[in-house]
C-alpha cells in the first residue's frame, strides 16, 4: 500500500518495484472527476494522463490477493484499475481504443529534488 501524493504512475512504479510484480492498468477504470475530466479537457490535456501523473490525490493504492477480489469488487468505496501481473517491473496502460502502452513515472519525485 502507498499513497498517491506523487501521482498514479510513480505509486505504481515504487509499488511494483518493493513488491517484484508488474501491473496492468486499464484507462477506463482510472477514477475522474468530471469537473477534472472538463478542467483537463478545457487545457488540452489528455484526462487520463493527467490522472496517472498528477499528484497530491491523497487516495492509497494497494493491492489485494486475487482470492479477494470478489469480496471487493462491488465495493462504492474501493476503485479496481487493474491488476499485478508475474511480469517484474512492466507497467502497461490499456487504452480505452485497445491499445497498449508501457507507464513511465512522470509525477512528482521529491527524492531528486534540485535546489
Amino acid at each position: 500500500m502507498i499513497d498517491v501524493s506523487d501521482g498514479v504512475a510513480s505509486e505504481i512504479h515504487h509499488l511494483g518495484k518493493s513488491s517484484d510484480v508488474g501491473f496492468d492498468i486499464y484507462e477506463d477504470k482510472l477514477p475522474i472527476d468530471p469537473q477534472t475530466m472538463d478542467t483537463a479537457l478545457s487545457f488540452e490535456l489528455n484526462p487520463s494522463i493527467a490522472a496517472l501523473n498528477g499528484g497530491e490525490d491523497y487516495e492509497l493504492l494497494f493491492t489485494v490477493s486475487q482470492d479477494d477480489y470478489d469480496k471487493m469488487k462491488s465495493d462504492i468505496d474501493f476503485t479496481i484499475i487493474g491488476h499485478a501481473t508475474d511480469t517484474k517491473g512492466v507497467y502497461t496502460l490499456h487504452t480505452k481504443a485497445g491499445n497498449s502502452f508501457g507507464i513511465k513515472a512522470q509525477g512528482w519525485d521529491h527524492l531528486n529534488e534540485t535546489k
